[in-house]
């Protein structure tokens, strides 16, 4: 008896100790709502009902959502979860949690945890997220410079907090572009061992350094498709190659890529667009419909980086003089302004030099040839822009171009890329009638789609051209303009002055004056920015059908715009332009009453398990999630009416070192050693030899 009894206290104590320690509590509806401590971020509101936490985000170009402050000792955890509801029935939400330290800065990534979920349409999820663990050596990971993420991004995540001592968590939508309802339910941390460190994140400087290899990989990791010889390289193009035999490209194709089976229209001998049986296509020029399925940066030159202070990053970078020397000086015609615009003096082009050791002396050659029978056999039909253009121009697939502003700017703006451009500045249509000259080649070839102008302009708000424009010196022509507008209207500077509730004592003294409007000047700075967005689209568009009258305005690929700047565009563009990073495309919608076709002129998925730092802008787990998910765009963007075409952005992955921003997205559908994602690459095929089945379908 006195052993079992024994037995029996074992088994207990066993039982005990076994027994899961219970969460730390951040936040968690169904044990406490503690509203006194939720704070509303830029633009966010909350409301509990039924013992539920309602978030609405709304329209900002910050972020949008609520913050729980709190003081939590979360050293003891390892996974943080975070359990909502997204309330849209067709579009994925995209929600950022973060962790905040004493002192915290979402900008300089300080005393930080930040980590994005995305929830599906109309449901509730739950989801786990690994915690962060402090670095052994930090000194290791400052040294790395010039990366948007870096190899001691845990897991691909923004990691820069001790949790000895957590002080806030907040939950939002990021930049939101239209408004979303959501609700929170639960952010708890659960207790257990630590995560452990990556093995390179405990190395010491001198073991850790060089982390690049000669091909541009990351030195110490392996992965699935890992290139480690010379013949490895050539080894994989002799396999590519059989299977692009296996796979020749969809049937029942147009020489364009049209779709032979479908209605025929008239010839013209160019692309255009036209809506057939209430939807949007674009008509190619033998009078075939046609759907735009392209990819952005076809070019061997993917994969420069800078080398300007980071040497000792590389572990053979090639001798002045010797063979792979001359990637030194390859160059990529889009990106290099912006490294030139950087100041970076030095820069090595490692995709290309792969290129070069997997298919020999005849290389560009080689690879263009490759590169368009890889289009095809993947079911692709378009050469997306800020590709190569001796590519494009072997005219064996449709292709499109964008072309950069090179006017002088509004001084006061600023922008993603470039600040805005002047268009009432004399040199506006000039200077863009030069920069449409030098592509008179393509602008007169009947496979070219058209050209967008311009990229991701920062419009801002409505009445944000305006503001901009009242804070230029007196010289700007822009406000020149606006203040002869100011004086047709209120007649004398009094009038202006009552108004705007200022003081200006002459007319001259606004003109002069750089400092920000009141806010009582903002609804003629809505009508000004109205004013200025159709002098920008109207010059485009002039300027551009009196040059080339039978190709494609498409548009300047809105990425952040406004209503008013949509509307204003699609007056005047063929075609109106999108760069979407989404799930999906299913809750995409124009304006009210608004009908135009619609490109998109970028999106993409990344991971985290080849080797890449940074999974781009839309994260997936893996690479059968990121096939899975192109896809799912693709698909719904075939059926949507007003949707003619998506193009991926990009042919190939970004340097593992950063280009000139410091992007190194996993984004390619070739890796920097030329090699296809084939999990991607097998549903790029899916989708695109059934694409126009799929578009006809009601």
């Amino acid at each position: 008896m006195k052993i079992l009894a024994s037995v029996f206290i074992m088994i207990v104590l066993g039982m005990s100790s076994c027994k899961k320690q219970e969460p730390v509590v951040l936040f968690n509806v169904e044990k406490t709502l503690p509203t006194d401590s939720i704070t509303p971020l830029f633009g966010g509101s909350y409301q509990t009902e039924d013992q539920v936490l309602k978030v609405h985000s709304a329209v900002t170009s910050k972020y949008s959502g609520i913050k729980i402050n709190g003081r939590w000792d979360l050293s003891q955890c390892n996974q943080l979860i975070i359990e909502a509801t997204n309330y849209n029935t067709l579009e994925y939400l995209p929600l950022t949690v973060h962790l905040e330290g004493p002192g915290a800065s979402l900008s300089k990534q300080k005393n930080i945890f930040l980590e994005r979920v995305y929830i599906p349409a109309g449901e509730t999820k739950r989801f786990s997220i690994a915690l962060p663990f402090v670095l052994p050596n930090p000194e290791t990971e400052e040294l790395c410079k010039g990366m948007r993420r870096n190899p001691f991004y845990q897991w691909g995540s923004i990691s820069t907090l001790d949790l000895k001592e957590v002080v806030a968590v907040a939950v939002y939508v990021n930049r939101p572009r239209e408004t979303w309802d959501w609700a929170l339910h639960k952010v708890e941390a659960e207790t257990g061992k630590p995560n452990q460190p990556y093995r390179w994140m405990t190395m010491t400087k001198d073991e850790f350094f060089p982390f690049i290899d000669q091909y541009g990989q990351f030195i110490h990791n392996e992965w699935k498709g890992k290139i480690h010889s010379d013949e490895e390289l050539k080894n994989a193009r002799l396999q590519e190659l059989k299977e692009l035999e296996n796979y020749p490209g969809p049937e029942k194709r147009s020489r364009y890529g049209g779709w032979l089976d479908g209605p025929k229209m008239e010839a013209t001998g160019n692309f255009r667009v036209e809506k057939v049986d209430g939807k949007w296509w674009m008509v190619d020029p033998d009078g075939y419909l046609y759907w735009s399925h392209g990819v952005v940066r076809v070019t061997p030159s993917s994969g420069m980086t800078p080398l300007d202070e980071r040497e000792f990053y590389f572990s053979d970078l090639p001798k002045e003089g010797t063979e792979f020397a001359e990637f030194y000086t390859t160059r990529d015609e889009l990106l290099y302004p912006y490294y030139e615009a950087r100041n970076i003096k030095q820069i090595y082009d490692f995709s290309a030099a792969n290129i070069k050791r997997k298919y020999g002396e005849n290389w560009r050659q080689e690879y263009a040839e490759t590169a368009q029978k890889r289009l095809k056999s993947w079911g692709l039909n378009t050469i997306a822009n800020s590709s190569d253009k001796s590519i494009c121009l072997m005219r064996q697939m449709p292709y499109t171009d964008r072309i950069e502003l090179k006017s002088p700017d509004l001084e006061s703006s600023y922008g993603v890329w470039w600040k805005f451009k002047d268009p009432f500045h004399p040199e506006f249509r000039t200077n863009f009638h030069k920069q449409l000259m030098e592509r008179k080649e393509e602008l007169d070839d009947p496979w070219c789609l058209g050209f967008f102008v311009d990229n991701e302009i920062d419009w801002g708000e409505p009445s944000t051209l305006g503001e901009w424009t009242l804070q230029c010196p007196a010289t700007q022509p822009a406000k020149i303009e606006m203040l002869k507008e100011l004086k047709n209207k209120y007649k004398t500077i009094q009038a202006l002055n009552t108004a705007w509730e200022t003081n200006y004592p002459t007319w001259n003294d606004l003109l002069n004056s750089t400092a920000k409007p009141p806010q009582k000047a903002l609804a003629d700075c809505v009508d000004f920015s109205v004013w200025m967005t159709e002098a920008y689209f109207c010059n485009v568009r002039d300027e551009f059908k009196k040059v080339a009258p039978n190709k494609l305005y498409m548009g300047c690929r809105f990425a952040r715009s406004n209503e008013n700047v949509i509307r204003i565009g699609a007056n005047y563009c063929d075609v109106i332009s999108y760069n979407i990073y989404k799930r999906n495309l299913y809750g995409f919608s124009l304006p009210e009453g608004l009908d135009k076709p619609v490109m998109i002129g970028e999106f993409h998925f990344g991971a985290l398990d080849r080797g890449m730092f940074h999974p781009g802008l839309v994260k997936t787990a893996n690479q059968e999630e990121r096939a899975a998910c192109y896809a799912d765009y693709v698909e719904s963007s075939l059926r949507h009416p007003n949707i003619i075409g998506t193009h991926w952005h990009q042919f190939s992955d970004q340097a593992t070192t950063g280009r000139f921003d410091g992007e190194n997205f996993q984004v390619g559908f070739t890796d920097i050693c030329d090699t296809p994602y084939e999990e991607t690459i097998a549903k790029i095929r899916e989708v695109g030899y059934k694409m126009y089945e799929i578009r006809k379908e009601k």
